[in-house]
């Protein structure tokens, strides 16, 4: 699932992204939910100027308890999740299974809008938005490779004279 020039502010996609990584696609469903009721938080790594702190960032390994709650971005998340959810069971996979192997938000070019300073002056009124985009996988189950019969260790010359004999040569 991907979204273009999603006007909240990249940094809080950022963190966003990078704490449901990883997850299974219901798992992840139902922490953004408890980050809206802010029974958790999203530990906030890289962008920490101004995140206050709280004492449900114990959960998580987070420097100085720094854990916030945004909750447009979380709405806006919680959208893709739903619409990832829906392709998962529209191609006909497990949900159970499907995992969120790439999150990843980049910054979208600022809109620009202004404000009014004194003595009549005009300033920028920026936006971050930000471009997001989620992948998920459904976990493969591995099978187990077998073993073949190992002979030991063959020197150089050996392996030589063993060629020979494949291709038709003379028996060493």
């Amino acid at each position: 699932a991907r979204v273009t020039h999603l006007r909240v502010h990249y940094k809080h996609c950022r963190e966003i992204c990078s704490a449901i990584k990883g997850m299974q696609l219901l798992k992840a469903k139902s922490y953004l939910e408890n980050v809206l009721v802010q029974k958790d938080g999203i530990p906030f790594t890289k962008y920490t100027g101004g995140i206050g702190r709280h004492a449900v960032a114990k959960k998580y390994k987070v420097a100085g308890d720094k854990v916030a709650f945004p909750t447009k971005a979380t709405k806006s998340f919680l959208d893709m999740l739903r619409n990832l959810e829906s392709n998962v069971e529209f191609k006909g996979l497990d949900v159970e299974q499907v995992k969120i192997t790439h999150a990843q938000a980049n910054q979208a070019p600022n809109m620009r809008r202004r404000t009014y300073r004194a003595h009549g002056r005009i300033g920028p009124y920026m936006s971050c938005p930000a471009h997001i985009e989620l992948i998920a996988e459904e976990a493969n189950t591995e099978i187990a490779k077998e073993q073949e019969p190992s002979t030991g260790r063959v020197s150089r010359k050996r392996a030589a004279q063993l060629r020979a004999v494949k291709v038709g040569g003379d028996k060493a």
